[in-house]
């Protein structure tokens, strides 16, 4: 989307479980003028960052309101400020009542509101009724386009070699080692392209299709859109994934992109020490080998695509040695090159798509 001055929403969850505020904050055009968040107000972003994401998020203070950032930033009639980004989707994407003031202040000061929820403002008489009288837009980001379909099984046709990032669970980083793999991949002059398929993803990028939201049978439809649409303008797509193939609640979305996208190889994704499906604690996670074997063995019917590499998120592994260990035991688990991509860097992961993908 274009370049905006932005405030960011993330109330109670600032900075573990606001992965939509953190993934703008370090990937978007956006200038974040201030973040907000009742638990951690008064203190600034960096305050509760590692070293390795504070290297790639700008700073900005954390309000308490809406109308506190105004105040904060110096300025009270927002004109220095052009949204309000909802930052944060709980599971089931719903609007918590208590935003509602924030979102009311932000409209009333002139602010476009932006959100990638499930619950649609514009749907919302209230904030429909005040977006009309203050001239603002409110922006629904999960809202799919007219017109999705079921696939046809032609990504396949495009000129670009695909890749899907997997994962072993949801919130596992498979935004981040999207965005990380694209930007190493364009460094070393390979024309790379994200095809965004989250709400993240899609503020990021500026398009997209937001795939949970699709009418299931048009799920592989609206990736396979989005592949035909731009396969044959670069030379590498990666495909934004979601969720998990084991996971008890969003298995369908991860078919669905795996599918709709044709891969030629995938990344398998996963977060050091997790054990069990978040916010499912019952289930246990399968040992990495399994993984392997379930992604290779769906994706077979309609594309031959092994795991070629895997993406580590270490940000809850205190010091690099630590998380040098246990990259390599996700390597050694998946018999593949692997690097935590924001600790470490993508070019492991790049130099195995260009091995296994690209020259292959």
């Amino acid at each position: 989307m274009d370049h905006q001055r932005i405030a960011i929403l993330a109330h109670e969850m600032f900075p573990d479980r606001a992965k939509t505020a953190l993934g703008v904050m370090r990937y978007g055009d956006q200038e974040v003028a201030a973040v907000l968040d009742r638990e951690t107000a008064g203190t600034r972003v960096h305050d509760h960052l590692v070293d390795s994401d504070a290297a790639t998020i700008d700073d900005a203070p954390i309000a308490a309101s809406f109308e506190d950032a105004l105040a904060q930033t110096g300025d009270a009639d927002g004109d220095g400020i052009d949204a309000l980004l909802i930052g944060i989707a709980p599971i089931g994407g719903g609007l918590d009542d208590t935003w509602r003031a924030d979102i009311r202040a932000a409209i009333e000061a002139g602010c476009d509101v932006i959100a990638g929820l499930h619950y649609f403002l514009n749907e919302d008489e209230e904030f429909a009724a005040l977006a009309a009288e203050h001239g603002v837009d409110l922006v629904d980001v999960r809202d799919p386009h007219e017109g999705i379909g079921v696939a046809e099984g032609r990504a396949g046709e495009v000129d670009a070699d695909v890749v899907c990032t997997v994962g072993t669970d949801c919130s596992v980083g498979k935004m981040t080692a999207t965005m990380e793999i694209v930007a190493a991949a364009r460094d070393r002059g390979i024309d790379a392209a994200v095809i965004p398929t989250g709400q993240t993803g899609i503020l990021i990028e500026g398009w997209g299709n937001p795939i949970d939201r699709v009418i299931s049978d048009f799920t592989a439809g609206a990736v396979e859109e989005m592949i035909l649409e731009t396969g044959d303008e670069h030379d590498l797509l990666v495909v934004e994934g979601q969720g998990s193939i084991v996971h008890p609640a969003y298995s369908a979305v991860t078919c669905g992109i795996l599918h709709g996208s044709m891969p030629d190889a995938l990344v398998l994704c996963h977060a050091a020490g997790r054990e069990a499906v978040h916010g499912y604690e019952s289930f246990d996670l399968p040992a990495i080998p399994e993984y392997v074997d379930l992604y290779e063995n769906l994706s077979a019917p309609v594309a031959d695509a092994d795991v070629v590499a895997g993406a580590l998120n270490t940000k809850d592994v205190a010091d690099d040695e630590a998380a040098r260990a246990a990259v390599t035991e996700l390597s050694d688990g998946i018999q593949a090159p692997a690097t935590d991509p924001v600790r470490f860097g993508a070019e492991a992961i790049v130099d195995a798509i260009e091995s296994e993908v690209l020259e292959g």
